[in-house]
């Protein structure tokens, strides 16, 4: 099953670049929610250790989709905000199971310092475009923030498998850059390289999120 799977995603995920250069919203009802929903079954499929961290994963992976799916309508922004609060809640879930594991330690505050100085210049260079859109992005901002610096928590638990502290710790990173280029995609400048870019690293790091949960 994995393995048609992991057949089925690039695919899928062709076709969603295609139906977003062409600006296809039907083109991306027919892929998207289905590319999103393989995630969930890649992390259901799996065997899972009897933790707490599966279910969380889990539920923040189901909130993804929903996030997706309101994404679809990228160009109001009452559902653009509503797929926001999806992703801020995924996110929320992501950090609880993340720190449930982690160990604090100087790499971590290392990764900290350099997430919340990242962050920072990111909501200075979107700021002059948010309007009344800025505390629920200042609020995102935050909580993503929060889940990278939690999987960098976990990558720092030497109890754990290190491929399973690689997944959870690289899937993070690629879903923060990823969400830079939504970021840019709605308030700054429209343009296919945002999605091109964007897509592909979201997916790779929703994926790796997804197959951590049979090592953790």
């Amino acid at each position: 099953m994995i393995y048609l799977i992991l057949t089925a995603v690039p695919l899928l995920l062709a076709g969603l670049l295609y139906a977003s250069r062409k600006e296809s919203i039907f083109g991306e009802l027919l892929t998207k929610p289905l590319l999103s929903a393989l995630f969930i079954v890649t992390a259901v499929i799996q065997p899972h250790p009897e933790t707490l961290y599966y279910p969380l994963v889990l539920s923040g992976l189901i909130l993804c989709l929903i996030g997706d799916v309101c994404l679809i309508f990228f160009s109001s922004r009452k559902v653009f905000t509503a797929g926001l609060a999806a992703f801020l809640a995924g996110h929320v879930m992501y950090a609880a199971a993340f720190v449930f594991l982690g160990v604090i330690g100087p790499a971590v505050w290392t990764v900290a310092l350099i997430c919340l100085g990242l962050s920072f210049y990111v909501f200075l260079w979107l700021r002059p475009h948010l309007g009344e859109m800025r505390i629920p992005v200042i609020a995102y901002i935050v909580i993503i923030t929060a889940m990278v610096i939690s999987a960098a928590a976990l990558m720092n638990n030497p109890g754990l498998d290190p491929v399973a502290r690689a997944l959870v710790f690289g899937g993070a990173l690629l879903f923060y850059v990823s969400d830079i280029f939504v970021a840019r995609q709605r308030f700054v400048t429209k343009a296919f390289l945002n999605r091109a870019a964007g897509l592909p690293l979201y997916y790779a790091g929703q994926f790796m999120i997804a197959f951590s949960t049979a090592l953790v």
